[in-house]
């Protein structure tokens, strides 16, 4: 059984990992500044991730899916109606960026793009990712009354929107484009009502 100063080592290394990836992409981070970032020694991320950068950057991607997936359930419950939860959420996201100074976007999708085809353990946690998330907001809809098929497409529509809209509002370091796919995305679900 781990102690807990090892388990607050490990998590310590994921989240510094996450973070630094989130910001700078998987080529661009590496094993050093991940120790440094994360007050640990090489050592001990080698201890943890035996398999190296792959398996940490895995690790990375799943903690970046459980935080987002945190954060969008808590809207979604806190806001009863989907249209009015969709737009709470591009809301958050957008002051979440505003406030970090336009660098902390989606915890998944810098990773996402730059292993895609080349690192097919990380795709696949990136995948997983978006699946949960797009899950979320079709329970969300089908709790709301929309039926199965609607829920999923919404879901698929809704998660890819997001992710431009926060890659836009990054590039531009504006929150509009949050804020205009959040009205365009509320609209859509209510014309599905």
């Amino acid at each position: 059984m781990k102690t807990k100063h090892e388990i607050g080592t490990r998590e310590r290394i994921v989240r510094a990992t996450s973070r630094l990836m989130q910001r700078q992409g998987y080529e661009a981070t590496g094993l050093k500044e991940i120790s440094r970032e994360a007050e640990a020694t090489l050592g001990s991320v080698y201890h943890f991730f035996p398999g190296g950068k792959q398996e940490l950057a895995v690790a990375a991607v799943r903690h970046g899916d459980l935080e987002f997936a945190e954060t969008l359930r808590e809207v979604l419950d806190r806001v009863e109606d989907p249209a009015e939860a969709v737009l709470a959420c591009t809301e958050e996201l957008a002051a979440g960026m505003r406030d970090s100074g336009w660098l902390d976007g989606c915890p998944v999708s810098t990773v996402a793009l730059e292993s895609a085809g080349r690192v097919p353990d990380v795709q696949r946690a990136a995948a997983e990712a978006f699946e949960n998330w797009r899950a979320i907001v079709s329970a969300k809809l089908r709790r709301s009354g929309f039926a199965d098929d609607v829920a999923e497409d919404l879901a698929h529509t809704i998660i890819n929107t997001l992710e431009g809209a926060e890659m836009s509002a990054q590039v531009s370091q504006s929150e509009t484009p949050l804020r205009l796919a959040g009205r365009h995305l509320a609209r859509l679900i209510a014309a599905y009502r």
